[in-house]
């Protein structure tokens, strides 16, 4: 058996617009398995990773854009000697700053930076030359002390006593 070094960092263009993100999120995953990453790791990761690269591809401009069709996104990931993941996307910037919005329960979008909020220890954003912005998320490679469900449920509401007014 010959041993096999595994990159503890990677990096990809992703092609702006949908096609790409499937690619990424494929590689992200196999790559981190065959690190030793733990599995719950490399699902938060990915989905990170996937709505990083759906808000690039919807709000930001692709890297070195001439004309619409060109240019893409770089996406990139590595884990420090600490043990912590920080996942990157970098697009050509957009209108807007990237900031978690409040959607309304039936908003079909929105949701995203929310989700990160929920399953990395830190993100941000940081700017770089020619307006390009990169969005990043730090995630730790321990065990996770809550389950997904539990860090990003909505607060309880006690209907208990709403209706005690109606006759019946």
């Amino acid at each position: 058996m010959v041993a096999q070094e595994v990159p503890t960092s990677s990096c990809m263009d992703v092609s702006h617009g949908p096609a790409g993100v499937g690619e990424a999120r494929h590689r992200m995953r196999e790559q981190l398995r065959i690190s030793g990453v733990s599995e719950s790791i490399v699902d938060d990761a990915v989905l990170i990773l996937s709505e990083l690269l759906s808000n690039a591809c919807r709000h930001g401009r692709p890297l070195g854009a001439r004309e619409i069709g060109d240019g893409g996104i770089h996406a990139s990931w590595r884990v420090d000697k600490a043990g912590r993941l920080t996942v990157e996307v970098t697009d050509g910037g957009g209108p807007t700053r990237p900031l978690p919005a409040k959607p309304s329960v039936t908003a079909r979008g929105g949701r995203g930076l929310n989700i990160i909020s929920a399953l990395a220890q830190d993100w941000g954003v940081r700017d770089g030359a020619a307006g390009e912005v990169t969005v990043w998320a730090t995630v730790a490679c321990g065990p996770r002390h809550e389950d997904f469900a539990t860090r990003v449920a909505p607060p309880a509401i006690d209907f208990s006593t709403a209706f005690d007014d109606l006759d019946p």
